[in-house]
């Protein structure tokens, strides 16, 4: 009997001590798991905060890939211009451009009025959205039956932007294709290309077009007289592609029955005010440009630290959701995303008809000429 007992006194006393070893080593395992979750520092360029404050997104960098991602607000006119410092005087670990243009132009030599630039470890084009043109159903018809869109495969293209672009410099009034409760002019509201990146990029699809697809220094000499006309008669202009949007949706047709923005505007808005859509959704058409220019936002990896933000990005996951709640699309063509998966009509799966981003010493020229 009491041999019993100091046997079972003995097997609880190993358990005891199983336990407090186990306890140990999951404390200390916790200790080196803390450890090893470091903050990322970004000098961010707009039009991904919301995307970037995501709960979900935030908790696979997590948990996944042992980060969390600090960003501070940058232009990306100040990249080149001031050195990329944070507050304290430390380098960031990368920056996330919201256009290609300035990454490229990041990874040049700086010129005398310019900040010394850090290398680029690495880099990717990570987020893209591609220009398209906001409108409404009438006035999309009317535009049909003038031959400047063509209804395919479900998706409105404007298949001859030459045209469209001839009647707005003519002058032509939305009266002259039928619409006669349309005040005005033919338009396309945009924002300021001479102070707004969004506008810029769309600008440098209009030279492209206008230069016929191939913009070089006699063609673009030939073509800003013909940009700066319809500049001129563009009007007013916003300086934020948001504010634009919000115009466009809360104006109705009659106020802006043409715009240009981004893609993924109409996607992270369904999104983010369901009800709103639902009031808009019968009556909106996204009108793709052929061709049209993407608009995209990558990451210049300066640490080792900066490469890990390349490599979550590429997370299926992350894919699934930047592309699904804020509309980005995860590589250019085909990509990791589902058209069927976001509800709104008239989203085609791939884009194929895209015309070159411009170089930075075109866009330059451009906007110094229409700025005059």
């Amino acid at each position: 009997m009491f041999k019993k007992e100091g046997i079972l006194s003995k097997i609880i006393g190993i358990c005891i001590l199983v336990v407090i070893i186990v306890v140990v080593v999951i404390f200390k395992n916790s200790d080196k798991f803390v450890k090893q979750t470091i903050t990322i520092y970004g000098a961010v360029g707009g039009g991904k905060e919301d995307l970037l404050a995501d709960e979900e997104i935030n908790k696979i960098f997590a948990n996944k890939y042992n980060f969390s991602l600090a960003n501070d607000s940058w232009s990306n006119g100040q990249t080149v211009k001031i050195p990329v410092l944070r507050e304290n005087g430390d380098k960031y670990d990368m920056i996330f451009f919201s256009d290609q243009r300035y990454y490229d132009y990041y990874k040049t030599k700086p010129s005398s009025d310019e900040a010394e630039r850090y290398y680029v470890l690495d880099g990717s084009l990570t987020l893209n959205t591609p220009i398209v043109i906001y409108s409404w159903d009438t006035i999309v018809d009317a535009l049909i039956k003038e031959k400047i869109v063509t209804y395919t495969n479900d998706v409105y293209y404007i298949t001859d932007m030459e045209k469209l672009i001839s009647y707005i410099l003519e002058g032509k009034k939305w009266s002259d294709i039928g619409l006669d409760s349309i005040y005005g002019s033919i338009n396309i509201g945009s924002t300021d290309p001479v102070t707004s990146s969004p506008g810029a990029t769309y600008y440098g699809l209009l030279i492209s077009i206008m230069s016929k697809g191939d913009v070089n220094s006699t063609n673009i000499k030939n073509a800003l007289p013909k940009l700066k006309e319809f500049y001129t008669k563009s009007g007013y202009m916003n300086n934020t592609p948001a504010d634009l949007f919000s115009m466009f949706l809360k104006t109705g047709m009659g106020a802006k029955p043409m715009i240009v923005d981004y893609e993924k505007s109409i996607i992270e808005f369904a999104n983010s005010n369901p009800d709103g859509w639902n009031q808009v959704k019968d009556k909106v058409r996204i009108l793709y440009p052929t061709p049209t220019i993407w608009n995209s936002h990558c990451i210049a990896s300066l640490t080792e630290n900066g490469k890990k933000v390349v490599k979550a990005f590429e997370d299926e996951k992350v894919s699934q959701i930047s592309w699904e709640k804020y509309g980005f699309r995860v590589g250019v063509t085909g990509g990791k995303y589902d058209v069927s998966k976001i509800n709104i009509k008239g989203i085609p799966q791939e884009i194929t008809s895209v015309t070159s981003g411009l170089k930075m010493s075109v866009y330059n020229e451009l906007i110094s000429y229409l700025a005059k």
